[in-house]
């Protein structure tokens, strides 16, 4: 094993002061003015580097020391990247968690990171005061907002009398490549959060992938439309522009004051959910707004719509500009990347078809491969393990499993889970199973055919969202569909749920007839979406994950549809049940299915009839004129 080398990532952001002090470090929002442009607050790196040494002062002096973890509870902006940076530069160790995950699984993630000190604004701090078993850890607090009676009594101290005067740098934390960095929870889309500790060396190894690999430079212009990857960009030397939005409610984010970000301050990169661009870009075709300044376009969380990128790339990005998908997780991010270039003219017309999202080849120091989907634990790697390619050149679907560098190694207080999730390797290293299946083509690239969680086992096949979904969702009525599974595994029925676009929900049972038999159309074209025969229409937008606004909570879905199934217009009793008074062949539900055409059919018929007879009245009545 490697000797730890001297790192402590805090230290990037002095040197970025040393050298370009007077570069823009960050750009946040601070309201509009009276014709509606945005208001903003900006400090150079240098500035920034000087806040980090106040508050880095300010929190020794509190008693927050090396390896102690801080629960940071703190609205996105300047405060939160200094305080940050402050941390570790001390040698603390923040710990990050999403607020509106929920209450109960909030105060669960609480009680696993075990803080010592707790940095929060007031609704942290008077949660504490109604549960505060979950904070039993927590011997010292800040609170973070102006002095006041009332939050001297939920806190120890406030953010702003803790920030020290003293002009003088704080002396960066002698850490090594191996010392606790961070905690960062999940997004929680398949359960509750886990937290994910990052070490030193990780952010090192992530900082050098989005700089050699990715192409991000010193002197560029982030609009940071996922806050967690904006605390990379003080070690990148790169300047953060913080958008107008509610990080919380990214489906709901204002296009407009995306563009307005771009135009102000020349943005040349932009990492968001596709949840934001399927907003921005349909603004700026729209309107006739071109984004020349964005050299690179990164779309991540979620499988990214080919149509979304050949729209980005032809009518809002310059020739030179490029969208990238990266793939990757909490536990290990970026894992590989792929060209929207070549999506578009390589593997769109794949996808459509149902074979899955394209996600490119592994970067530079990562192995990633395929394996036979298990639920069970793995303890130690063996190479037999991985999945070979078939004739064709591609490997079977599997789960993605991958090691290197960026991989973290355990989940906080969770040894169940990390026992589950994580393989050892003889040779060294630790293998992360991602919890999602895929398989790689005969050219080597990754294909991502949803979260293992989500697939749906029968009598007689196994069935992945991802490349059900995606035939399902050609339809014009359909913003978007989830497959689930009704009933206990290896013997579930598929069940498709349909979100139907803004003003498309059908009302009636003939509009659920017409709806439902399109969609079963599409589905009978390819092998691999014959068997889905019951559908659901959703009264709501699906319900989904908090940090992206995208990723489907299809545990949620499938709860709903067990409920609901009986409404579904093409419902069957799950095989093997024949009817005893029917031969083997025939089953109810292929009864129902046919009586249901005829209807349709019957229905059709009729209001043809009707539609050729007012016809030929209105012929009538017009040569009587």
């Amino acid at each position: 094993m490697q000797t730890p080398e001297l790192y402590n990532v805090a230290a990037a952001l002095a040197e970025m002061a040393a050298h370009n002090p007077y570069q823009p470090g960050i750009i946040f929002p601070a309201g509009r003015d009276v014709k509606g442009r945005a208001r903003t607050v900006q400090l150079s790196f240098q500035q920034l580097n000087a806040e980090c040494d106040h508050y880095a002062h300010g929190l020794s002096r509190f008693g927050v020391g090396i390896g102690d973890r801080v629960l940071l509870m703190v609205r996105p902006g300047v405060e939160l990247i200094a305080v940050v940076f402050a941390l570790l530069r001390i040698g603390a160790v923040p710990v990050l968690i999403d607020p509106g995950m929920g209450k109960q699984a909030l105060l669960q993630c609480i009680a696993e990171a075990e803080p010592a000190v707790l940095i929060g604004v007031p609704l942290v701090h008077a949660l504490r005061r109604l549960f505060p078993k979950p904070f039993a850890t927590v011997r010292r607090s800040v609170v973070v907002g102006h002095r006041s009676v009332l939050n001297h009594t939920l806190a120890d101290t406030t953010l702003e009398q803790l920030r020290s005067p003293r002009p003088d740098p704080f002396p960066t934390a002698p850490t090594t490549t191996e010392s606790e960095a961070a905690v960062a929870f999940t997004s929680g889309s398949t359960g509750i959060p886990k937290g994910v500790v990052y070490l030193h060396g990780m952010f090192q190894a992530q900082i050098a992938l989005l700089r050699d690999a990715v192409g991000i430079q010193p002197g560029e212009v982030d609009l940071a439309l996922l806050y967690i990857f904006a605390l990379f960009n003080p070690a990148l030397g790169v300047t953060t522009v913080i958008p107008d939005m509610d990080p919380t409610k990214s489906a709901a984010i204002n296009p407009a004051h995306v563009v307005e970000a771009i135009q102000t301050y020349g943005v040349t990169n932009a990492f968001g959910s596709p949840t934001i661009w399927k907003r921005v870009a349909p603004y700026c075709v729209e309107h006739g707004i071109r984004l020349p300044s964005l050299k690179r376009v990164l779309m991540a969380s979620a499988p990214v719509p080919p149509a979304l990128i050949e729209t980005m790339l032809t009518h809002i990005l310059s020739p030179e500009a490029d969208v990238n998908t990266p793939f990757g997780a909490t536990e290990a991010m970026p894992l590989t990347s792929m060209s929207g270039r070549e999506i578009v003219a390589e593997t769109a017309a794949l996808s459509e078809q149902g074979q899955g999202m394209c996600v490119g080849r592994p970067l530079p120091g990562i192995d990633v491969r395929v394996i036979d989907i298990t639920d069970r634990a793995i303890p130690t790697w063996d190479d037999a393990l991985a999945l070979r390619p078939g004739d064709g050149g591609a490997t079977p679907i599997g789960e993605i499993v991958v090691k290197g560098p960026v991989v973290t190694r355990l989940y906080l207080n969770r040894p169940q889970q990390t026992a589950q999730a994580k393989i050892q390797d003889p040779d060294g290293g630790v293998w992360h199973r991602m919890g999602d299946v895929g398989y790689f083509d005969a050219q080597g690239r990754l294909w991502f055919c949803g979260r293992k969680a989500h697939r749906v086992t029968t009598h007689d096949e196994v069935l992945f969202p991802v490349p059900c979904e995606t035939i399902f969702n050609h339809h014009p009525d359909v913003n978007r569909t989830a497959l689930v599974g009704v009933g206990p595994q290896g013997c579930q029925r598929p069940v498709l749920v349909v979100e139907p676009r803004a003003g498309r929900f059908p009302e009636s049972m003939l509009e659920k007839q017409r709806f439902t038999l399109e969609l079963l159309a599409l589905g009978v074209e390819y092998p691999h979406t014959r068997a889905i025969q019951d559908v659901l229409f959703y009264p709501d937008i699906f319900p989904t994950d908090v940090r992206h606004n995208v990723k489907i909570q299809r545990e949620k879905l499938a709860v709903w549809a067990a409920k609901h199934h009986h409404e579904s217009l093409h419902t069957r009793p799950s095989p093997p049940s024949p009817s005893r008074s029917l031969p083997t062949t025939i089953r109810i539900g292929d009864l129902f299915r046919a009586l249901s055409v005829l209807l349709s059919v019957a229905i059709s018929v009729l209001f043809l009839r009707r539609y050729l007879t007012d016809k030929g009245l209105g012929k009538g009545k017009d040569n009587e004129k």
